[in-house]
Order: structure tokens, then sequence, then C-alpha cells
């Protein structure tokens, strides 16, 4: 890892983090994609350039010192766990590994980044949380099915484990750009009740959600106390921040910046 390459609008997550664990999320800079990918476009699923995402990825690895294991996201619940034969591409929407130089990696245009790993630092986990992922199957999306396999790594101390749980995260859309119909609050509400102050009605059916503050809602509903990162002011909006972060919902065609975490 050389943070000399690391350009200096990407975003380096400011959580006690234990030593031997890194974690950094891009931005559009530093790539050499073109307009209306530019710059640091690391989506391969979204007609850009092959030749220039392939350039991208080349920077963001180099960057890391470490390997990153992009997945296809589908907004599911799937979590992968990652080892040295690992291929890229893997269908699944969170990646955890206890080895060290595999980089979990989540791609994001207005979905929210969570990054977890443990005060030990003996393993790190990336979820890719939408609403759809966040809201999951009754009542358990893809935090719930995330933290159900970290306990498999520890079988011994899962009961224990949910204070040791450190979390950052990442930009994703703002609770004052993200407009939804009722049936996304309805789904919410029928297993969480208390979910409801997430949501604001702007007119009939249709209501702004707090996307960041539904992940807090769900890491706190496990024991998961120690949230650092996106507190849903407008820095972290990928929709209000053109110039930094790349935003499906704002510009329909758009590229993908990353958010990785990885051991020594």
């Amino acid at each position: 890892m050389d943070k000399d390459l690391w350009h200096p609008e990407w975003l380096i997550p400011q959580w006690p983090a234990p030593i031997g664990v890194h974690a950094v999320c891009s931005t559009r800079a530093g790539g050499c994609s073109r307009t209306p990918y530019d710059a640091l476009n690391l989506g391969d699923h979204v007609n850009d350039a092959a030749h220039d995402v392939a350039k991208n990825r080349a920077i963001f690895q180099e960057a890391l010192g470490s390997n990153p294991i992009f997945l296809t996201q589908v907004h599911s619940t799937g979590v992968l766990h990652l080892n040295n034969h690992t291929p890229p591409g893997i269908i699944a929407d969170a990646s955890l590994t206890d080895q060290p130089g595999l980089a979990c990696t989540i791609m994001v245009a207005d979905c929210l980044p969570v990054l977890l790993t443990s005060s030990h630092g003996n393993w790190v986990a990336a979820a890719h949380a939408g609403w759809r992922g966040l809201a999951g199957h009754d009542g358990a999306g893809i935090l719930e099915n995330t933290y159900k396999h970290i306990c498999a790594l520890e079988p011994v101390h899962c009961a224990h484990i949910a204070p040791e749980i450190i979390a950052w995260l990442g930009p994703c859309v703002g609770p004052l750009a993200f407009e939804v119909g009722g049936e996304v609050r309805a789904v919410f509400l029928e297993h969480d009740p208390l979910s409801q102050s997430m949501f604001n009605q702007t007119a009939k059916d249709k209501w702004l959600v707090n996307l960041a503050g539904l992940a807090r809602q769900r890491l706190n509903a496990m024991g998961i106390k120690q949230i650092f990162g996106n507190d849903s002011t407008a820095a972290w909006c990928t929709f209000g921040n053109p110039s930094r972060f790349f935003s499906h919902r704002r510009d329909r065609i758009s590229g993908r910046f990353a958010v990785s975490i990885w051991r020594d």
C-alpha cells in the first residue's frame, strides 16, 4: 500500500480501526474515463470503454496494494467469503474475509456502502446497502446476513461480538434527494415501526428516505453501536455533490466509485 498514490480527493475513513486494517473510498477523481464517466469509473457494467475501466481498476489496485475483489451486485442479501481463489464478478452484495491482501470491495452510485471490522482486526467486511438490500426478506436484510456470516467466522465469541464491531458508512444518496413511493416505506414499517422516523412525506404516497439513518437503526438493533462516517448531512450525499461522486439517480448514465477494506 502506498498512500502517496491515493488521490487527495479520496475519502479515508475516520474511525478507530485497529492497526493492520485499512480502508478507502474513491471518488470521481484520479482516472482516465471520459464524459459522462469521468474520471475514475470503476464499474465495468455501465457501457464505459472497457480499456478505460481496466486502466482505472489498475490505478485503484496499485494504490491499495491489495487485490480488490469486485462483485456483481444485484441488490440481494447474498454474502461471499473471499479467499485467494475467489474470482471477480461473483453475484453477491457483501463480502468478508479473514485473509490478508484481499480487499472487500463495493461499487457505489447512490446506494450505501458499509464497512465492518472488529476491534481485534481479525476479519473485514463490506456491504452494499440500497433500500432493497437493507429491507431484505421478513425484516432480515444485507446487514443482518453479513452479521450472521461474521458470527460464523467467530462462533465461540458470537454472543459477545456485536460490541466489538466497528462500522463505517460511506457516501450515498442523501435524505433530501431520495424520494420513494409508499410501498417502500411499508416494507420497512412492516417489520420495524421505528423506521417511520426515517421517512418524511413530500406528497401523496411520496416520501424522502434517510438511507444512512435506516442502516444505523439496523446496526443498532444488532447491538453494533460503534458507527462512524455518513451522518446524513449534505457532504455525504452522492446526488448533491456531482463534482465528487457518481450518482445514477442524478445522471442516469453514471460511473461507479468504490469502497474497499482489507487487512495486512
